[in-house]
């Protein structure tokens, strides 16, 4: 798959600006979007939409089909007749610098069920149920029994429904319809509101790059409809869980406690929930960024037992992944729309995976520079066309953060540490050395990569208070937020600056930011002389 040379913004839609505590649908993604397209972005890169999961985070989501009714916006539901001004104007005090989960939850629920009472079902809405079939109803059944039963997981329900038997299921669909509807109306305000947003986005240019976790949490709709689909025992309990082994930042490695597929059952239909999955995501967005691509050449297993990912039963086991991804492309007419997230250690098997299918990379300049043997893949001047280069994820810390770190907040040894940052000085050379963040964004944005995508935070020059997510730590990850403010005139300018200097600008260049004359015509040019195919033009 090739991309044009362009670059985007990462940042998720819950840290956006807005009066209701966390970033969501309404004017708050169009302003952004006004930035991405002044700025010349072509890419609006997020972390995956679905409700979010055990510590607040969409990573651990419990649908890989719904959409988070956080994100519905009380203003576009106001345009359409479900709320008022007065009631939206009597709202609870926010923090303005971080998502307060459980008092946007309480809130949004609340204006959500104010509009639910008014909502009469119609056309459009009729047309997404129908679009939803195959997931929508144990979506909502799920949600309403797991609030019936004060939020246990779906293996400590009452076994009848732990096992899907029919006709417990149709008693408790009865019991709890008005339940099951209030879980419809909020998927077809998600699905209305983010379809609106999609075409907004269109219609300004703006590409938009979700994020696809390989796993699924255990206590969801997906593996309590699907239990065929994952390694499980008689009662529902896991048999082995995924993570990663031992390595330089954990001595443990990580158990991230979700269960392993049961690969012959998908070999058995030709992979069909995982290519209704990916045709479901690629509704909402234009280019998937694949969590864990390793984990389709293979999966680190861990049994349930284990008291931790170090153990000594634990072991790489083979995936499908050829198979996989080609029953996928073909459901999908023949294209792949993925970027495959080939980080960490990655074996050559894995590269001839992600190649054989044509797949873009990624490439984190925050892993160029110290000891590890991997680190010059990720300097800029080993880059190939066919990747994406970030200054740095959602999983690290921000490039302030990590530069400004002090010595022993990490493993890293005080000399490596010492050394690593003379490197970062060095390779950024004078004027740089000292706003390492945009020196950054700089070289990504130089680079030979296709793609170059920075975080907000990184062009907003923050430290590690506004880190998104610190892997191994279960709570006070994803809340971070932004003031619409801390986007000055100045940064955008500068964005907009470098983005045209390194001819990544989408669309054309405005008259400010143009490095070239206009290219000479041939009446322009001297007698005897024709004009430079491909001279100076007017492209930055």
């Amino acid at each position: 798959m090739d991309l044009p040379r362009a670059s985007g913004i990462l940042l998720h839609l819950t840290s956006l600006p807005g009066r209701f505590g966390v970033g969501d649908l309404g004017p708050g993604s169009d302003w952004f979007l006004d930035v991405l397209a002044e700025t010349g972005q072509r890419w609006w890169q997020m972390l995956p939409v679905g409700p979010v999961g055990a510590g607040d985070s969409p990573y651990a989501s419990p649908s890989s089909f719904a959409g988070s009714p956080l994100l519905i916006s009380p203003d576009l539901l106001r345009d359409d007749g479900l709320l008022t001004d007065a009631e939206l104007a009597d709202l609870p005090e926010f923090p303005t610098g971080r998502v307060d989960f459980d008092a946007v939850s309480r809130e949004k629920t609340r204006l959500l069920r104010l509009a639910f009472s008014r909502f009469r079902p119609d056309a459009e809405h009729e047309a997404f149920r129908r679009r939803a079939d195959d997931w929508l109803e144990d979506y909502c059944r799920y949600n309403a029994l797991k609030a019936h039963f004060g939020g246990l997981p779906w293996d400590r329900w009452d076994r009848d429904l732990a096992e899907r038997d029919p006709e417990a299921l149709r008693r408790w669909d009865e019991a709890l319809a008005d339940e099951i509807a209030f879980g419809r109306f909020e998927q077809s305000m998600f699905d209305r509101q983010w379809r609106a947003f999609h075409l907004r986005c269109r219609d300004r240019g703006i590409g938009l790059i979700g994020d696809i976790p390989i796993f699924v949490a255990f206590d969801g709709a997906d593996v309590w409809s699907h239990r065929d689909l994952f390694r499980l025992d008689p009662d529902g309990t896991p048999t082995h869980t995924a993570g990663v082994p031992p390595d330089y930042f954990n001595e443990l490695g990580q158990d991230w406690g979700n269960p392993l597929y049961h690969w012959p059952a998908h070999l058995k239909d030709d992979f069909e929930w995982w290519s209704r999955r990916v045709a479901a995501a690629l509704g909402r967005f234009d280019l998937l960024r694949f969590d864990h691509f390793r984990g389709l050449d293979a999966c680190y297993s861990i049994p349930f037992d284990a008291e931790n990912a170090a153990d000594d039963r634990c072991a790489w086991e083979p995936a499908p992944g050829e198979a996989l991804l080609s029953a996928v492309r073909e459901a999908l007419g023949g294209e792949l729309p993925l970027i495959a997230e080939d980080l960490g250690v990655i074996t050559p098997e894995v590269e001839a995976l992600r190649d054989r299918f044509g797949l873009p990379g990624m490439r984190v300049l925050q892993f160029a520079f110290g000891n590890d043997p991997l680190a010059d893949i990720y300097l800029p001047h080993a880059y190939v066309r066919r990747c994406v280069a970030y200054t740095g994820t959602h999983d690290n810390d921000t490039t302030l953060g990590w530069f400004t770190a002090p010595p022993g907040s990490t493993t890293q040894p005080i000399e490596e540490l010492e050394a690593e940052r003379s490197f970062i000085r060095r390779y950024l050379g004078p004027g740089w050395a000292d706003d390492v963040p945009h020196g950054l964004i700089r070289l990504a944005w130089a680079s030979v990569a296709d793609t170059a995508i920075a975080p907000l935070q990184d062009l907003l020059r923050l430290d590690s208070e506004a880190r998104m997510n610190t892997p191994g730590v279960g709570q006070g990850n994803w809340s971070w937020r932004f003031r619409a403010d801390a986007l000055t005139p100045e940064l955008r300018s500068w964005l907009a600056e470098q983005t045209a200097v390194f001819n990544r600008f989408n669309g054309e260049v405005p008259e400010a930011y143009r490095t070239r004359l206009g290219k000479p015509t041939e009446d322009d040019a001297p007698a005897g002389e024709a004009p430079t195919p491909g001279g100076p033009g007017t492209r930055a």
